[in-house]
């Protein structure tokens, strides 16, 4: 019992000193990138990416492909001058930089009829130290191609519960380990 209080302590511990925010995103939430999937520009609207994160494309490698391009170089289906190109069929893409980043098909005519997607990543705060910021940040693009969605129906409350900060986190991992360390001191006490 007392080895089961130490290694939650342990654990706690860990997770206390381990900073991975970083998460993984399906691409169109599903992570199925094809013409029969849903409007990626829609998902990728209502989702928060943060430098770190990842993007899984999951496709048949021989028939498609995703490729980063340019602002012009997506809006005209052009690949001829891919940022990147991925072809396995199982592409998982880093954002490792903040502002727009642009995938279309490898294929022009996918491409055209919308398997294409415009992913915003949101600058870094994380570094307080800084006393004026490197570049200022780069604004949202625009995507003509799609209407607006309606505004969400009035409710009292329509704000989101923001998500728990590294600060929350950091807290309760450390709220764990007091605990788990007092346990087991109790039951050497005992």
């Amino acid at each position: 019992m007392a080895n089961s209080f130490i290694v939650l302590g342990v654990l706690s511990l860990l997770s206390l000193i381990q900073k991975n925010d970083a998460y993984e995103f399906l691409v169109g939430g599903s992570g199925d990138w094809s013409l029969a999937s849903t409007n990626y520009n829609q998902w990728a609207e209502k989702n928060r990416f943060q430098i770190g994160d990842t993007v899984l494309f999951k496709y048949e490698a021989e028939k498609d492909s995703v490729v980063e391009v340019s602002k012009d170089d997506y809006n005209n289906c052009n690949a001829a001058s891919p940022i990147a190109k991925y072809s396995d069929g199982h592409s998982m893409v880093k954002l490792d930089q903040s502002g727009p980043h642009y995938f279309i098909s490898g294929l022009v005519e996918n491409c055209k009829n919308n398997e294409k997607v415009v992913i915003v990543v949101m600058a870094d705060r994380s570094k307080h130290h800084q006393s004026l910021p490197s570049s200022p940040p780069s604004p949202a693009p625009a995507v003509e191609e799609l209407p607006s969605p309606p505004p969400a129906p009035a409710t009292e409350d329509n704000n989101p519960t923001p998500a728990p900060s590294a600060a929350s986190s950091a807290v309760m991992s450390f709220l764990c380990s007091v605990i788990a360390f007092a346990g087991s001191s109790v039951l050497y006490v005992i």
